[in-house]
């Protein structure tokens, strides 16, 4: 009959380090990439504003004060966290509070929301104008499809801002 060994196990040794946190990757808060949508945000929504504007019956549609509005609204965000970005890359710190990071996602998904229902509603009455209507020789056309575009464009630049955002959110 045999009889049962016990062998002994050496107990792995007790480790208090904290496990690694993910890395910033380009297009978080607070990093190089981050700035660069910001500006490119701003940079849209600015030639947005500017050129429904420059048009003497923008304020007689409704969907293009809309859109006025909206870029307007993401002028100022983006501008607020572009400085908030540049802030961070000078110190060399990047944004790990989880209710900044949440007020930042939240704030860009509601600039995105905004800016983008505007584009559609814009590209809409100017669908309408220059094929539906056909009176584009009447009306700045040219330049209703040209703030839209600019308008687009920023929701595009927003969107992977909310994304990158709402995953550093979402992985603490």
């Amino acid at each position: 009959m045999s009889t049962p060994a016990v062998h002994p196990v050496e107990t792995p040794p007790v480790n208090n380090v904290a496990p690694p946190r993910m890395r910033d990757l380009q297009g978080m808060p607070g990093t190089i990439g981050s700035l660069i949508l910001r500006l490119c945000q701003f940079g849209f929504a600015v030639v947005a504003m500017c050129v429904m504007v420059t048009t003497s019956d923008f304020p007689t549609v409704t969907a293009f004060s809309y859109l006025v509005a909206a870029v307007g609204l993401q002028i100022i965000w983006s501008l607020v966290l572009a400085i908030a970005d540049v802030y961070a890359i000078l110190v060399q710190r990047s944004f790990r509070n989880a209710a900044v990071v949440s007020l930042f996602t939240i704030g860009d998904g509601v600039t995105s929301t905004l800016t983008f229902a505007a584009a559609c509603a814009s590209a809409g009455i100017t669908v309408l104008i220059s094929n539906d209507l056909d009176k584009c020789n009447l009306n700045h056309c040219t330049r209703f499809m040209a703030a839209t575009a600019m308008a687009f464009l920023s929701w595009f630049a927003t969107s992977p801002s909310f994304f990158m955002n709402f995953w550093s959110l979402a992985s603490r």
